[in-house]
């Protein structure tokens, strides 16, 4: 059973932007620190960005402050990733991940569910 779901990817020009979402039919994100993965073919899961569970927190990879924004929409159970002025580099699948937990984490091992991942394709 996947516990979260990924959208908004695509395929988008260098520059160009995409709103990702992380969502979840069956569970209440509002008690979830969330985190932001991605994997390129052949390269290991890195950390990209997370949220602490009441949106007070955030951290960033050094690779994408600046251009993504991570939020959370309690209403809509809901934790976004905005992309903007992609690069082909940012070429990846994302991945939302989730841990019950007051704070936040850049290691994947730290999560305790995943999504299925959404891919994104940035042409140059």
């Amino acid at each position: 059973q996947v516990d979260l779901v990924e959208s908004g990817g695509g395929l988008v020009q260098a520059g160009g932007s995409l709103r990702l979402s992380c969502a979840s039919s069956g569970r209440d994100l509002s008690y979830l620190a969330v985190g932001w993965f991605r994997q390129a073919p052949g390269m290991e899961r890195d950390f990209v960005a997370a949220i602490t569970y009441d949106g007070s927190t955030t951290d960033y990879a050094s690779s994408v402050k600046g251009r993504f924004t991570i939020s959370r929409d309690k209403a809509a159970n809901t934790v976004y990733l905005q992309i903007n002025s992609l690069k082909p580099e940012d070429t990846a699948v994302y991945y939302c991940a989730g841990r019950t937990n007051v704070l936040l984490s850049p290691e994947a091992g730290w999560y305790s569910i995943w999504g299925q991942g959404t891919q994104v394709t940035v042409s140059s």
